[in-house]
């Protein structure tokens, strides 16, 4: 137990030993970043609860897919350093998610934040979506965000989506078919902080929050495998579900120690021409919160 609480909105970090002898980079990024495990979701936190998947009935498994519910009272963060413990923020990779958001809800399924509060990538759902991508050199700026025109990811049907970040592009392929291409004007070298957090389901200071329904939400280092997602992650439901590495949940040792980091608020510009002050919030690993909370610690 903590000696003394935070007196404001705070994100908690966890310190732990460094890991001994860790892999090579190229051992990381064979291995998908499973943001669900990350964020304790087979523990069911505040505002999540399980439910039938994408596939009611699959051949060669027991029973149905199993996916979570998530209600707006679910208000899930975690440091970026565990999607990536050993690693940097790969500049090329691909998201997969097999998600059915609530019908006209318009909402970001997940936002990664730098160390200073700037959002940096951002995942929406909803009609006509934005990728929001903000590297380190601020680029590109909010008015050229890729926006998918003519795409509804929140029709409240469920949906496998794929996105390929490969150099100056990013391509969303949309259940195994619809694949558009939209340009991507960020540096030659572009860098994502993971000093940072990531926020599921909605942007710090957005009213909009995810609800809906999620069975899987990954980071590949490998801009290729949003090619293959409907093939080696997320099957039809007359396949088996084939064996894929997938990240190891979280553990905490007894020794592990949590300090409280107090994110500076910032004045960044938002999508579609807002500005929005982005006030500390308090963030966690699989940790939910209540909305008013002051101290979390």
């Amino acid at each position: 137990m903590l000696s003394s609480r935070c007196s404001s909105w705070c994100h908690v970090v966890l310190l732990t030993s460094p890991i001994a002898n860790p892999p090579p980079p190229f051992a990381i990024s064979a291995q998908p970043a499973d943001l669900l495990k990350v964020l304790d979701f087979h523990n069911l936190p505040d505002g999540i609860t399980k439910t039938t998947g994408f596939c009611a009935t699959r051949r060669s498994s027991k029973g149905p897919d199993v996916a979570y519910r998530v209600t707006k009272d679910a208000q899930l963060s975690a440091p970026t350093k565990q999607l990536y413990p050993a690693s940097s923020f790969p500049e090329d990779f691909s998201i997969l998610t097999t998600v059915k958001a609530k019908k006209g809800s318009q909402a970001f399924l997940v936002s990664i934040y730098n160390e200073q509060g700037i959002q940096q990538i951002g995942l929406e759902m909803g009609r006509s979506p934005v990728f929001l991508y903000e590297d380190h050199t601020g680029k590109p700026g909010p008015e050229d965000y890729p926006l998918f025109r003519g795409i509804n990811l929140s029709d409240g049907k469920w949906h496998r989506i794929a996105l390929s970040i490969h150099k100056k592009n990013v391509t969303l392929i949309l259940d195994c078919k619809k694949k558009t291409t939209k340009p991507l004007d960020r540096s030659d070298h572009p860098m994502i902080d993971v000093n940072g957090i990531i926020v599921f389901g909605t942007r710090i200071l957005d009213e909009e929050v995810f609800e809906g329904d999620i069975q899987q939400l990954l980071f590949v280092s490998d801009h290729r495998a949003a090619y293959d997602y409907c093939e080696h992650y997320s099957p039809d439901c007359d396949t088996a579900v084939p064996d894929t590495p997938q990240s190891s949940p979280i553990t905490r040792s007894p020794g592990t120690s949590i300090f409280c980091h107090i994110l500076p608020a910032v004045t960044t510009p938002q999508k579609k021409g807002r500005e929005a002050l982005m006030k500390p919030r308090c963030c966690g690993p699989g940790r939910s919160l209540k909305p008013g909370l002051s101290p979390c610690c």
